[in-house]
């Protein structure tokens, strides 16, 4: 193998070490991701079906599936965040799309935790616990609705983004062992059509498989021997 041969295949070596190392295994996020999923989902629509758990904000306590800007801004958005985040931390492989998946989950999660503060700010009306449930309902409400909800989505969603930011040793042996095989495949695959080197003697290279060399030689011709004569 020439020098400008050896070092192709080392950088197509290395870089396939480099995009293999690109994968994770799909058990990495799947937890957080279902979890992501459920709390995302929770968080976008308990403010409609709230009625139905005599559990619900104003305004319009008692009608469900009652729609705000302020719900759909500070409760719909963050938890359609986190359910994509989840989402793609659940059906990827790939490490930076489960990593874009983690900072939508912390973005989610987030928001729900300052988005209220942020609510007159905004000119936005979030209201309040329905007032005829007792203070520790509605304590409990607006743990569920915001606060406690949006803590449990940003630590899910961390936790997720710490471990697919870092690169263990299995993942790098993994990526070595995939660029190795897949190398091993197509230098099969090329060095059948790879013209055949010869040494500096002339003679064919070892590692040749021009199929001559193993082309049987035809039989040679045997001349017909002379006729023997005998004495009578």
């Amino acid at each position: 193998m020439t020098a400008i041969g050896h070092d192709m295949k080392i950088a197509v070596s290395d870089r396939g070490v480099q995009l293999s190392k690109m994968r994770v295994p799909w058990t990495r996020g799947a937890t957080s991701g279902v979890l992501l999923l459920i709390l995302g989902a929770w968080a976008a629509v308990v403010p409609f079906i709230g009625p139905y758990l005599n559990f619900a904000y104003t305004p319009a306590v008692n009608t469900a599936w009652h729609w705000t800007s302020a719900r759909g801004w500070l409760e719909v958005a963050p938890g359609a965040a986190a359910f994509a985040g989840g989402l793609l931390l659940l059906t990827s492989t790939n490490r930076a799309v489960t990593i874009a998946g983690s900072w939508l989950g912390i973005a989610g999660g987030a928001w729900l935790i300052v988005g209220p503060s942020l609510a007159d700010v905004l000119n936005m009306n979030i209201g309040t616990p329905d007032p005829t449930l007792s203070t520790n309902r509605q304590a409990l409400a607006e743990l569920a609705y915001f606060y406690a909800v949006g803590a449990l989505i940003l630590f899910f969603a961390a936790t997720a983004l710490g471990r697919l930011s870092v690169q263990s040793i299995r993942d790098a042996a993994t990526a070595e062992q995939r660029a190795a095989r897949a190398e091993t495949i197509a230098s099969g695959t090329t060095g059948l059509d790879a013209p055949a080197a010869e040494d500096g003697l002339g003679t064919p290279d070892a590692t040749r498989t021009d199929e001559s060399l193993f082309r049987p030689e035809p039989p040679r011709e045997q001349s017909n021997p002379p006729p023997q004569t005998t004495d009578e």
